[in-house]
Order: structure tokens, then C-alpha cells, then sequence
């Protein structure tokens, strides 16, 4: 029996240190498999992913598109010009005349004019939709900064926090393995049954188990990070260098009662609605005729002499006014303005969500560190010194380090929550999310 147990007991050693040595690389190395992987900070990574993340980029694309439609709506229409040449003979007549028979000289008949259109107060009302729509891409563009830098700082925080769960599931592992050791002492002393000393290495094979799923959570949380940071082969070797303190120390406790800046979406859904008015109004003056102005040459050899004209010209409103395209502005913008109050009262709801979620968080955060953490120590330390001594049962041991085992990992857990929840506040307050970790890290 001694000897199945010493094999069990090896093969469990072997598990843990497996699991402890990946976790203990993972900071030098990255996960497994991975030869060179990068280091990032949550600064670096957040400036990372504003260089490469597609939807930002496509953001900052569609801001150089606004704006070549206002470079558009300031350029005048251009003039036209045409030519006309006409009596020229088709029997084969000669066409020279007294002047001689050169180009120019025979009897053609030849015109040339110029014409100009003149828009009739539009090019304000154009220029005006195309400012709108320029300031409307500019706070789109914002408004995807901000949610990805709140996505970043979330996912990052995640990893971190995966990956430090699976400590803690480790470091209990190797408690209940030493526990398991005296267990075997105890049970040769007849002091422990066969079933309570199985039971410490359930225990210990479940937290192990345990630590296994959070190293794989840990490197799908970098997957996820990386696929942010716009990684073109994302698999989770990106190496963190911050830590969960770190993100704790930007959760600065103001921002509970912060006020609200001016968030980018609301900003571009006002442009938005400013844009839709305006074309709403071209919409109206389009029944207003455009005037075109025209100015001809006309050469007349060899009888009659050159002749110069002027000419104005305009569509006469006569079947078609407009109405389908007014009614279509109209509807447009009735819609912005909807939007701008669904996106207000969504705003508003954040705001409420995300300080209610930050409140519960840090409070949650500071009774695990304050209160749970230690004395959930203290105890698991004093029944493990009575069970080395005889004086505390297994079942109390194993009751004391499975409740301390869950603090440790609610403890991380709210830590991550609070950085996560800091971050969607500040983002919901329309602030920088999250500020510079710099500060944080330096002495």
C-alpha cells in the first residue's frame, strides 16, 4: 500500500511541478511553444493597437473620406465648353472662298461658347453638410478610440487575471501535496483513514486540474488581446509585463462621483443630426432653378461677319419638385434625431450601470484584501499547524483550505472586476481610458 501510494504520490508531484513550471516561465517565455515572443505593458498595447487594429484604422480612413466630400462641396462647378462647325458641303463642292481655302477660310459656319452653371443658394447649404460630416467622422473616429483602449485595458486585464487565478490554484495544489504527505504518516499511525487521505489528493488533482484550465483561459484571453492589437497570426504569446496592482492603482476612486465630459458618440450623433438638417434644407432649394450662363462665338465666312452672343438658360419647374427627395431629407433626419436620443438615454444608462458595477466592485475588492484575504490565512494556517500536530481533523484542514483556496481566487477576480469596471466608467464618462500606467509602475 505504502509503495501504490508513494508511486500515486510522485505522479501527483510530477502534474504540479508540470503546472508550476509553466506558470512560473510564463513571465520570461511566454506560454508553451513559443520561441521569441513579444513583452508588452498595458501602455504599449494600448498604443498598438491604435497603429494596427482594423476598425480604428477604418475609422481614421473614413474621417480622409469626410473630408475629401468637403474639399468637393467648396469646388465650383466647371465651365463648359463646345465647339460647333457646320455647312459643310457633302457633293463635293469646293468650300473656299473670296478669303482663300484654308481651315478657316472656307465657308463654315463655326461656333464656340462657354457656359458656366450658377447654383442658387446651395453651395452654403453644401458646404455646411459636409462640415457636419466631417466633425461626425472625426467623433466616430474618437468614439472607436475610446471603446478600443476600454476593449484593451479589459482583455488585458483578463489575462492577468487568469493567469493569476492559476497561480493561486497551483500554490494550493502544493499545500494540499505536502498536507497529503503527513496524511500518509497519519494514516500508517492508524490517526487517518484511507478515504480522507484519497480525498486530499482529489483535492489537490482538482486544484491542479483547476490551474491547467486557467493557463488555457489565461493564453485565449491573449488571443483575444492580440487580436485587438491587430496581430496577424494571434496565439497568445504576447508576454504581459503589468500586473493586476498596477491596473488597480489607475482605478482611482473619483472617478465614482466624476462628472460626464462630452462623449464622442453623442458629439457625433449631433453632427450627424446637424447633417441631416442641412441636406434636409438642399433638399427644399433644390426647387429653386440653377442658372447656367453662356457667352458664343460665331464665324460666319465670307458674307456675314463674327458674331458674339450671351445666353442664360434654367430648367423649368414645371412636373418635377422635388417633393420625393424633400420627404426622403426629411425622414433622414427625423431619424438622427431619434438616434440622438436613443444614444443619450443609452449614454445615461452606462453611466449609472458602470458606476453601480465600480461601486460593488472596489467594495468587493477592498473587503477580500482588508478582511477575507487574512483571515482566511490565518485560519488555514492554524488548522494546518494543529493537523501536523494531531490536534485539528482532516475534514476541518481540508473545509479551511478549500474556503481559502475560493477567497485567493475571488480576490483576483475582484481585482480584475475592479480595473474592468474603473475602465468601462471612465469610458462611460466620455474620460481617458485608463490613464498612464507610467506612474504606476515607477517607485
Amino acid at each position: 500500500m505504502a509503495k501504490v501510494f508513494s508511486l500515486r504520490l510522485a505522479a501527483g508531484a510530477t502534474g504540479l511541478a508540470l503546472v508550476a513550471c509553466v506558470i512560473a516561465c510564463a513571465p520570461i517565455m511566454g506560454f508553451a511553444g513559443d520561441v521569441t515572443p513579444s513583452a508588452l505593458s498595458l501602455e504599449q498595447a494600448q498604443a498598438q493597437a491604435l497603429r494596427r487594429n482594423a476598425d480604428f484604422r477604418v475609422a481614421s480612413i473614413q474621417v480622409e473620406a469626410a473630408l475629401g466630400q468637403l474639399k468637393a462641396a467648396r469646388e465650383y462647378a466647371n465651365p463648359t465648353l463646345s465647339l460647333l462647325t457646320s455647312k459643310i458641303s457633302t457633293d463635293g463642292a469646293p468650300e473656299g472662298t473670296p478669303l482663300g481655302n484654308g481651315l478657316l477660310d472656307r465657308a463654315y459656319d463655326s461656333v464656340a461658347s462657354l457656359s458656366q452653371l450658377i447654383l442658387v443658394g446651395k453651395r452654403g447649404l453644401q458646404r455646411d453638410a459636409a462640415t457636419a460630416g466631417v466633425h461626425a467622422a472625426e467623433y466616430q473616429r474618437d468614439d472607436a478610440r475610446r471603446l478600443l483602449v476600454q476593449s484593451v485595458t479589459q482583455a488585458y486585464a483578463g489575462a492577468l487575471a487568469a493567469d493569476e487565478q492559476a497561480r493561486v490554484l497551483t500554490d494550493s495544489a502544493a499545500k494540499l501535496r505536502r498536507e497529503a504527505t503527513i496524511a500518509e504518516y497519519r494514516f500508517k499511525a492508524g490517526d487517518l483513514s484511507a478515504g480522507d487521505r484519497s480525498q486530499l489528493e482529489i483535492a489537490a488533482d482538482q486544484d491542479e486540474l483547476g490551474a491547467a484550465a486557467q493557463i488555457a483561459a489565461a493564453r485565449a484571453a491573449v488571443v483575444a488581446l492580440e487580436t485587438l492589437l491587430g496581430e496577424t497570426h494571434p496565439e497568445g504569446s504576447t508576454r504581459l509585463t503589468d500586473t493586476l496592482a498596477i491596473l488597480m492603482m489607475v482605478a482611482t476612486p473619483e472617478l465614482q462621483d466624476a462628472a460626464v465630459a462630452q462623449r464622442p458618440d453623442i458629439a457625433a450623433a449631433e453632427e450627424s443630426v446637424h447633417q441631416a438638417e442641412a441636406n434636409y434644407r438642399l433638399q427644399q432649394r433644390q426647387r429653386v432653378p440653377d442658372v447656367t450662363l453662356s457667352v458664343q462665338y460665331e464665324r460666319n465666312p465670307p458674307a456675314q461677319p463674327d458674331t458674339v452672343g450671351v445666353g442664360v438658360s434654367l430648367p423649368l419647374p414645371l412636373w418635377n419638385h422635388f417633393q420625393g427627395e424633400v420627404a426622403s431629407a426629411r425622414a433622414a433626419r427625423d431619424q438622427a434625431e431619434v438616434q440622438l436620443d436613443k444614444i443619450r438615454i443609452q449614454a445615461w444608462a452606462q453611466v449609472s450601470s458602470a458606476r453601480l458595477a465600480y461601486r460593488e466592485a472596489s467594495e468587493r475588492e477592498r473587503r477580500y484584501r482588508l478582511s477575507l484575504v487574512p483571515k482566511s490565512a490565518e485560519v488555514t494556517r492554524s488548522l494546518a499547524y494543529a493537523f501536523e500536530k494531531g490536534g485539528a481533523s482532516f475534514l476541518d484542514l481540508l473545509q479551511a483550505e478549500r474556503n481559502d483556496n475560493a477567497i485567493r481566487v475571488a480576490a483576483v477576480q475582484a481585482q480584475a472586476d475592479t480595473a474592468s469596471a474603473a475602465v468601462a466608467l471612465a469610458a462611460a464618462l466620455g474620460r481617458s481610458v485608463p490613464p498612464s500606467t507610467s506612474e504606476a509602475r515607477s517607485p
